[in-house]
């Protein structure tokens, strides 16, 4: 999702403007206890911290391995690098080291086995542009690990590093693009990327590409207390209560620390020393910090700057002593006793649709109607809430789109009878005429005919929501449209004698905010609602059943549960059992309740990117259907097809991705509905 990031300058001056406009003197210098000097004539121009080891980056040296306790070299790698990055693949591996070729711009992929580096890339990464820097971060959602990669105009371009066997590899996810050049950055563990913007300041980012971005400005130049230009970031947690982000002021020589864990405060600034002649250095670089203990002058952790004007080493400092020179102490630290949170259960999508043409927030809902005959041609109907709607087939294809206005939600029924012939009915709302748009979904060739009898006329601001209802009692099909400002209305639609259909108010709803996501049960006569800011309801779906309702789920009473509520389908087992199936927006997941009985929670789940297919997680999802009908190869026990608010690896317009069943119900533990090629039974004439 690139983007200029400028103007977030504006929102950001006036929490800034509190700042002191110039920088305070350093109250110290403090004295490197050692130096690492990188051979063959290497200058100092990047580095990381990895339990006991350093490795280095230089522009002529090439890629080393140090022991930073005594500077002692193990391993040169040749080239000439402008940065490099250290993370750790996950408990019991072997750190991972990305290091960005300058004179190639791309990315190297190693491994770092006993101080020594293993090729472990199955290629160079291409970037495109002019590298400047590299630094890693762990997604907490997934643990996947991300390479972030500057470039000299502004690029951030976020990859995904993935194993293929025992090598590595990466995939681009996204870039964005700062106003102007970047070539510091470093990230947390909670998923926070921090960029060094040299003509602004220091920019605060969302890892997950799932998420939104979030950015915000840490400090300013001429607003807080950065000087013209940052060359060096670093982090520092010790896994207690201190978290720090030190960032080199080289217009003032300086290095100023911020406290992570205090709303990113100012806590103070220092000068460094050379440990050879306690000279100050006057052009601060690079950094790389460290908590574990490296010996007794470093008992809690390391602090490493690279001298760019004068020794071109490495500074070695204590952050012990880091800590003192801002009037801060580093408190021992406890092991957590508590049990860390657990993550939800994954699944992948097996496939995505073309995307939609409408850009920013366009795709909205889908609806599928499965071909019992032939389960592969099974349809997909879906809209583009800026243009119309939308047919795929089962394998993600555009086979129909109408440009017929904003359509933002739809569903269908098959078995409608017009002019004496059953047909599969499309409804959805239709924003750009305030009506019901109604459509005869052509099941041979994937086409949609208009065969609303006239403007169908909602009498709504902003039609929104909308679900449709066959009556079990009556066998007569209706279809609910909800507003932003709740209310909702439910019409009777029929055959107005000619080939068209009109739609006959016979009941209205109102609900206390905003109501989207609805579904109903065609079986029991029961109408799912989920007003977004506050529950998931049921309620009576035949027009005689009042307002009565009772909530299956609050936001407020479910922690898994983030709002928006949105999107809602279900599974049909039949013999009235099934699960209910919501999407919790505001934390990228969905929740899963049983049909009968209490609606009992069964847990939660997110979509999370397939890196073999090349297909990105679903996140911020608006609509989504369920069928547990056979559609298919891969979706033999129906799917789960969901609205894509993010379209990443690589970057597009939404779309929709395509989840089998399958793949959730082994993830949760729940039961899938046996139907054999070509013998679908209709949970509902869908």
């Amino acid at each position: 999702m690139s983007r200029q990031l400028s103007h977030f300058l504006c929102a950001a001056a006036g929490v800034l403007a509190s700042m002191a406009a110039t920088a305070t003197p350093p109250a110290a210098s403090i004295r490197a206890s050692h130096a690492v000097a990188p051979p063959q004539g290497g200058e100092a121009s990047s580095a990381a911290l990895t339990g006991t080891r350093l490795v280095m980056a230089t522009s002529a040296g090439g890629l080393m391995v140090a022991d930073p306790r005594n500077g002692t070299i193990t391993d040169v790698q040749p080239g000439r690098f402008d940065g490099v990055a250290v993370a750790t693949e996950a408990a019991g591996k072997r750190p991972i080291v990305v290091a960005a070729d300058g004179d190639h711009n791309t990315l190297h992929l190693f491994r770092l086995d006993d101080g020594k580096l293993v090729a472990s890339g199955v290629r160079e990464i291409p970037l495109g542009f002019a590298v400047e820097n590299v630094c890693l971060a762990t997604n907490p959602v997934n643990a996947s690990l991300h390479a972030f990669a500057l470039g000299d105009a502004g690029q951030v371009a976020q990859w995904r590093i993935y194993a293929v066997g025992d090598k590595l590899d990466a995939r681009l996810i996204r870039t964005l693009t700062l106003p102007s050049g970047a070539k510091q950055c470093v990230a947390d563990a909670k998923s926070t990327l921090y960029v060094a913007e040299e003509q602004i300041g220091i920019w605060r980012f969302n890892v997950n590409p799932e998420s939104d971005l979030r950015p915000a400005l840490i400090d300013a130049r001429g607003l807080g207390h950065l000087g013209k230009k940052t060359t060096g970031l670093a982090l520092f947690d010790d896994g207690g209560t201190t978290r720090w982000l030190l960032a080199s002021n080289e217009t003032d020589g300086v290095i100023d620390v911020y406290d992570l864990a205090g709303q990113s405060a100012w806590l103070g600034n220092f000068g460094v020393a050379a440990s050879a002649d306690g000279q100050r250095i006057e052009e601060p670089g690079n950094l790389a910090a460290s908590a574990t203990a490296l010996g007794k002058a470093l008992p809690r952790g390391a602090l490493v700057v690279a001298d760019e004007d004068g020794s071109k080493r490495y500074q070695v400092l204590s952050m012990a002593a880091v800590a003192r020179t801002v009037g801060r102490t580093l408190e021992p630290v406890t092991p957590a006793s508590s049990t860390p949170e657990p993550t939800l259960p994954h699944v992948m999508a097996q496939l995505e649709s073309t995307p939609v043409a409408g850009f920013g927030d366009a795709a909205d809902d889908p609806a599928i109607w499965a071909d019992a005959a032939d389960p592969a041609r099974s349809l997909v109907v879906a809209t583009d809430k800026k243009s119309g709607m939308y047919v795929y087939d089962m394998r993600g294809k555009v086979l129909d789109y109408r440009p017929d206005g904003r359509m933002n939600n739809t569903d269908l029924r098959a078995g409608f009878p017009l002019d004496g012939k059953p047909v599969v009915l499309v409804a959805a709302s239709d924003r750009s005429h305030k009506s019901i748009a109604l459509y005869r979904l052509d099941t041979h060739d994937g086409r949609l005919h208009d065969v609303a009898d006239g403007v169908q006329a909602t009498g709504l601001a902003d039609p929104y929501g909308l679900c449709m209802y066959r009556s079990a009692r009556s066998g007569e099909t209706y279809v609910f449209i909800n507003s932003p400002e709740g209310t909702m209305r439910q019409w009777r639609l029929v055959d107005n004698g000619a080939g068209r259909v009109r739609a006959e108010q016979v009941r209205e709803l109102r609900f206390s905010s905003q109501a989207e996501g609805c579904v109903a049960d065609d079986a029991s006569g029961t109408l799912i609602v989920n007003e977004e800011d506050v529950a998931m309801w049921r309620m009576g779906a035949e027009p005689d059943a009042g307002d009565q309702r009772s909530a299956i789920a609050r936001i407020d009473g479910n922690p898994a549960l983030a709002d928006d509520l949105e999107g809602v389908g279900i599974y049909h087992l039949g013999n009235g059992r099934g699960y209910i199936v919501a999407s919790s927006q505001g934390n990228d997941s969905y929740a899963v309740y049983r049909l009968e009985g209490d609606h009992a929670y069964l847990g939660s789940f997110r979509v999370v990117a397939d890196m073999a297919r090349g297909i990105d997680g679903i996140s911020q999802t608006d609509g989504l259907e369920i069928s547990s009908r056979n559609l298919g190869p891969g979706f033999e026990h129906g799917a789960m097809i969901a609205q894509d608010g993010r379209n990443v690896m690589p970057e597009a317009r939404q779309n929709y991705k395509y989840v089998a069943w399958s793949d959730i119900a082994r993830a949760l533990g729940l039961e899938s509905r046996a139907m054999p090629a070509g013998h679908s039974t209709p949970a509902s004439p869908r």
